[in-house]
């Protein structure tokens, strides 16, 4: 892939609707298109992201590394010219507040 190469993009969430397609440099690092799914997520749509560190993204199987390129991530290529490449959304669920009563709870219940 060039380094100045255009690349579509659209992004799965797990209740398969998507965000996008859009089209992005090659040059473009996995933590800008993390930031830009954070910014497009549906409003409609409970549990969204909070950061980047909360969402991973996946391609091919394989999960992405925030620091790097989508060219060094070696995307495979569509299977049609000028294709989209579908990328899957995983997101953190929220972690409960360490002073909420529902950790209190089960672990009264673990005990037991």
């Amino acid at each position: 892939m060039a380094a100045d190469e255009l690349v579509e993009l659209k992004f799965r969430l797990a209740d398969g609707s998507d965000i996008g397609p859009s089209k992005y440099n090659s040059s473009a690092t996995v933590t800008s298109l993390k930031e830009k799914i954070i910014a497009q997520w549906p409003k409609e749509k409970d549990n969204g992201p909070k950061s980047i560190n909360d969402i991973k993204l996946i391609n091919a199987g394989r999960i992405l590394e925030n620091n790097r390129t989508l060219a060094e991530s070696r995307l495979p290529l569509s299977e049609v010219p000028g294709g989209v490449i579908t990328m899957h959304v995983v997101v953190r669920p929220p972690i409960p507040d360490k002073n909420s009563g529902n950790i209190l709870i089960s672990t009264w219940f673990a005990a037991c």
